[in-house]
């Protein structure tokens, strides 16, 4: 029987003591892609951070694992080394802490953790070049300060960069389609299937098909006032497109 990557059971989360996350049941198996849809507010974003680790958010849960070991006890640091990835919705600068500096000392993390050797500097750079050069992002962004003076759709060009290196186990990606035009997006959904391996698994939070059109998901997901209730396959995402959320709003789906 196949160990999901993604584990999880009443999965509950609340930020400055107000409960946004109302009971998560999710699994996520090897190699596949999740897409979760929902309105404004229905706890996506709190839901990728929670995994992640935001230390604001207490999150509790009958069960949550990754690759079977629980991840809710472990420092945000140790979630990534064990091979959990998100890309931001809101990627920060970080003035001063140069691009790929920070990239080569993460996959060093990583390896060690793994007790790989370190990865070779010219090796890495030739990586890098080429991963950003796939993904149309400029060779001098490499060379800057971390998403420093990056337009919107740079700084979500250079989160699949930092995805495509550290060649993570589970990838969750918060919106990473907003704020790409029509070029940036097809690039940044060829890299996404280009990473796929049978193994790799990825949630994609998001509000539009479009990025679903460039990654075939396995399933889609609705959330509303923080739980999944609706899942399904692409027609799911189809009515959403022509139908909006007023259905998935009702008392009787939210379950109330």
């Amino acid at each position: 029987m196949t160990t999901p990557v993604l584990r999880l059971r009443n999965l509950r989360a609340s930020i400055g003591g107000r409960q946004v996350l109302r009971g998560v049941d999710l699994d996520v198996d090897p190699g596949q892609v999740h897409a979760i849809m929902g309105p404004n507010g229905a706890g996506k974003s709190t839901l990728a951070a929670a995994l992640a680790g935001r230390p604001d958010i207490v999150a509790e849960a009958d069960a949550a694992l990754l690759d079977g070991e629980p991840v809710l006890e472990r420092s945000p640091d140790e979630r990534a080394c064990r091979g959990l990835f998100l890309g931001f919705q809101y990627p920060v600068e970080l003035p001063g802490v140069h691009n790929l500096l920070l990239l080569r000392s993460a996959l060093n993390a990583l390896r060690r953790h793994q007790g790989s050797p370190e990865v070779d500097a010219y090796d890495f750079l030739r990586s890098a070049r080429a991963v950003a050069k796939s993904l149309g992002l400029a060779e001098e962004l490499l060379q800057r300060d971390v998403n420093d003076g990056f337009s919107g759709g740079e700084k979500k060009r250079n989160e699949i960069l930092q995805l495509a290196l550290l060649q993570p186990r589970l990838a969750i990606l918060d919106e990473i389609d907003s704020g790409l035009d029509i070029d940036a997006l097809k690039q940044v959904g060829a890299a996404l299937q280009g990473l796929r391996d049978g193994r790799r698994s990825m949630v994609l939070v998001t509000h539009y098909r479009r990025l679903l059109d460039l990654v075939p998901v396995d399933r889609v997901h609705v959330m509303v006032d923080g739980r999944i209730v609706e899942s399904g396959g692409i027609e799911l995402a189809e009515r959403l497109e022509r139908q909006g959320y007023e259905w998935a709003l009702q008392p009787e789906a939210i379950g109330e």
